[in-house]
Formats: structure tokens, C-alpha cells, sequence
């Protein structure tokens, strides 16, 4: 479904990424995991158009989408929860879900759509007209995530879901990831710091240290790799 071919992207004189490539199956799980700096999200970045690749290329679904604009990739079901969850903060709960879906019609689908973010969020459905703002920050995890499901994408880039979030939601958090790609099929790019909960919810896994890969394999013989151990499980 997604396949990057030798991203190069810069900052400036700083290079963040250098050749990176991998592959997302349809309907798999996929992370991508790496130590702060190692270009985790300068890749989901990239890829949904939110930053200028200087090489390489990026394919969606077989067709070369590089440095398309973010609307246009959305609207082509390809969707993005960045790191620190971004939502509308003056908004309420309700209104940052419509702008989930803001180019879709509100028919059916949509309905049945939001009543799916709200069976797998209960929490957001007693927080409907609630300022986005004030809810927690694994809530308004909860929230960006029920915003790019109201988009109805294919694909979904998630970027350290579990990041700033109380333990026993983050335990909630990926569960839900879990449930939304074996329920709708979505597939999902998972960017994440803890290695741990990142190869125990995928399949297959890609490390990436100073914006190069450094090594991939399905994610249980990452676990299992001393490497990998001893640099992101604690040994």
C-alpha cells in the first residue's frame, strides 16, 4: 500500500533523512522505531506532504504521491496523527471530529462512522461539547485519532500515540489501534518511541538511526535481536 524508495529529506545543511526505504503491506501493521532525532517523524512528515523530500520517492497504492499537498493525500485516504495529538483546542469534541471529516458529505456513512469512533471512544461521546482543550492528553489522543477515522482513510500514520499519556491509557490507546485495523482493514505506520509496545503491536518492524534504516524484520525477530535489545527493549 505504501512504499518509500530513497527518501532524502534536509533541514537546511542538516541532513534528516538519507535513503530511507520500506514498505507497508496492506492491511498490515507496520512500525517504525528509533531514538529521539533519528528521523521517525520527519519520515511520516514526508509522506503525508508536510515536508519537502529533496530525493527519493514515495508510492501510494502503486502511484508516485512525493511532495503532494496534505489535503489531496487525505482526501485519497491517506491520514496523519501527528506527534502531540494537534487538535483544534478551542473546538469541541463534536466540531474536531466534523473536521475530521470535512470533505465528506454528512450522510449515512458519516453517521456510522462517528457512532464507530464513539463504540470505540465512549469517553469522547460524554465529551461531546467539551473544549478539546480541556481533556487529558490521552483523551485528546483518543480525539486525533477518532478525527483522522472521520477522514475514512485506507492508511493510517500514526506518530507516538503514547507519548505524554498515563500508563494505563496508553495500554487502552493501543489496544484501539489493535481493534481499528481488524475491524476496517485500515492499514497503519506506527511511529513510536517505546520499542516495546511498538513490536508487540506490529508485524513487521524498521529501525532507523540517523535518518538511515538500520535494520527490518518481522517484529518478533526484532524482540529477539540483541542489537535491538540492548539499544530500545532495556536489555
Amino acid at each position: 500500500m505504501l512504499k518509500i524508495d530513497g527518501l532524502n529529506v534536509s533541514y537546511g545543511s542538516i541532513k534528516a533523512l538519507s535513503g530511507v526505504s520500506l514498505e507497508v503491506q496492506q492491511g498490515a501493521i507496520v512500525t517504525l522505531i528509533g531514538a529521539n532525532g533519528a528521523g521517525k517523524s520527519t519520515t511520516l512528515r514526508a509522506v503525508s506532504g508536510l515536508v519537502k523530500a529533496s530525493g527519493g520517492t514515495v508510492f501510494y497504492e502503486g502511484e508516485d504521491i512525493t511532495n503532494s499537498p496534505p489535503h489531496v493525500l487525505v482526501q485519497r485516504g491517506l491520514c496523519h496523527v501527528p506527534e502531540g495529538r494537534m487538535v483544534f483546542s478551542n473546538l469541541t469534541v463534536l466540531e474536531n471530529l466534523y473536521m475530521g471529516g470535512y470533505r465528506r458529505k454528512r450522510d449515512a456513512k458519516f453517521k456510522s462512522d462517528l457512532d464507530y469512533v464513539f463504540g470505540i471512544f465512549p469517553r469522547l461521546k460524554e465529551r461531546l461539547q467539551q473544549s478539546a482543550g480541556t481533556l487529558s492528553g490521552g483523551e485528546q489522543q483518543m480525539l486525533a485519532i477518532g478525527r483522522a477515522l472521520m477522514s475514512s482513510p485506507r492508511c493510517l500514520m500514526l506518530d507516538e500515540p503514547s507519548l505524554g499519556i498515563a500508563p494505563l491509557l496508553v495500554k487502552t490507546i493501543f489496544e484501539k489501534i489493535a481493534e481499528i485495523n481488524r475491524d476496517l482493514g485500515i492499514t497503519v505506520l506506527l511511529v513510536e518511541q517505546n520499542a516495546n509496545l511498538a513490536l508487540a503491536a506490529s508485524s513487521y518492524g524498521y529501525v532507523l538511526e540517523t535518518g538511515t534504516v538500520i535494520l527490518h524484520a518481522p517484529s518478533a525477530e526484532l524482540r529477539a535481536n540483541p542489537q535491538v535489545r540492548e539499544a530500545y527493549l532495556g536489555g
